[in-house]
């Protein structure tokens, strides 16, 4: 009796001690989702985030799409073509912020946020330049999730909205010098070389993405280049790109001035997701000759020279000390439709790749590239620049993953 005791005794606790198999449970696949898509109403931004080829790879995978009527006009996109790709053509504003994932070209506004039902995935630039304490805290009552363009990044660490941003900006920009130098605009002369006539100058600050199409472009115009940038190794790399001669240097304070002094277009190039390095002073600026043309790319993170002030592509320009100066953030809109395209191919995987993964939750656990662009996780901030810039606490995505 007592033996047949203890081998009951000895069976129940091997059953309680020793793990059992389980069926493995996957979790929530393949959900369907509701891409809202806003129009950016007063705000000069032209381009928009999804063409209605994306509208309708979406649609054919399940999801709702809901476009504010008009969105897609100044990239030349009508409300027809997204209604035939499967588009819910919306009337007003707040039919659009009841989505659950929202994308703008924009930055968001105060208002549109009282729009919003909380609790949404958010897409948008992140201007820190125009960025206030109370918007943030606006969002982080609404408890959503916000991604920044200038912060997301492929598997490659790169960050594709800021490289194709800087390949379109970089290609224009030595266009709208051009035009700006015309006399239409300014003192009337060519960027590039005439038989017989003294080529232009360009002097370009920064050694990146931009720098390098923007120099491509003036060179192949006939223009004399000279970059500068703070590293040596960006300077020997840009030339073995470019592949052909171009005058570099350091940010030597008389070698700039010199640089200056004698050309007729400057473009400021700098990384577009940092603040920055060198800033030119005024007296840099005054020393300038008439009717020269400064172009500032990096205007949203404070600007290359002391004279910037943010301009629109309605108003671009203004004078200061003789010299046209054009800082427009979003220059990339003179071009709406090729940088929507662009912005299209970057979206629309990730979208579906959202709808795929169960959740933004689960997609962002996933990709740690898409992770680096999440500055808000269900209304926490998580963005250690944001949150310095607007002295507010940040707190550690990873650590935040967890209890998600």
């Amino acid at each position: 009796m007592n033996q047949r005791k203890e081998e009951n005794v000895s069976v129940w606790t091997k059953e309680k001690l020793i793990p059992k198999e389980e069926l493995y449970k996957p979790g929530k696949r393949n959900i369907k989702l509701s891409i809202g898509i806003p129009d950016v109403g007063n705000v000069v931004e032209f381009r928009v985030p999804l063409t209605p080829q994306s509208v309708e790879v979406l649609v054919s995978q399940g999801h709702n799409l809901f476009i504010h009527q008009g969105a897609g006009k100044e990239a030349n996109y009508s409300d027809r073509a997204y209604a035939e790709a499967g588009a819910v053509i919306c009337q007003s504003a707040a039919e659009i912020f009841q989505c659950d994932i929202i994308l703008k070209m924009a930055p968001y506004t105060s208002e549109e946020t009282d729009l919003m039902k909380g609790n949404q995935l958010l897409f948008s630039p992140v201007y820190l330049s125009l960025m206030t304490a109370e918007f943030v805290r606006k969002l982080m009552r609404k408890k959503v999730t916000a991604i920044g363009f200038e912060y997301l990044k492929d598997e490659h660490g790169v960050s594709p909205m800021v490289q194709i941003s800087s390949e379109i900006i970089g290609n224009i920009s030595m266009v709208l010098a051009s035009e700006l130098l015309s006399s239409i605009h300014g003192k009337g002369v060519i960027l590039g070389e005439v038989t017989g006539v003294a080529p232009s100058e360009v002097v370009i600050l920064g050694s990146g993405t931009v720098a390098e199409q923007a120099a491509r472009t003036a060179m192949a115009l006939g223009a004399v280049v000279r970059v500068f940038d703070d590293s040596i190794y960006k300077l020997m790399n840009l030339k073995a790109r470019l592949g052909q001669h171009i005058s570099t240097s350091v940010y030597h304070p008389k070698a700039l001035r010199k640089a200056l002094k004698t050309a007729e277009v400057v473009l400021g190039a700098m990384p577009m997701n940092e603040v920055p390095n060198m800033i030119v002073p005024e007296d840099m600026v005054e020393g300038m000759k008439e009717n020269s043309v400064i172009i500032d790319l990096n205007i949203i993170q404070g600007g290359c020279f002391e004279t910037s002030r943010i301009t629109t592509l309605k108003n671009p320009t203004y004078k200061e000390h003789g010299v046209i100066h054009c800082c427009v953030p979003n220059l990339e809109s003179k071009v709406a439709r090729t940088a929507s395209i662009a912005a299209s191919n970057i979206f629309t995987p990730i979208l579906l790749g959202i709808g795929q993964s169960g959740g933004v939750t689960e997609y962002i656990k996933s990709n740690r590239g898409f992770c680096e662009g999440v500055y808000l996780l269900n209304g926490i901030l998580t963005n250690r620049d944001i949150a310095k810039t607007l002295s507010l606490p940040d707190n550690d995505i990873n650590l935040l993953l967890g209890a998600f």
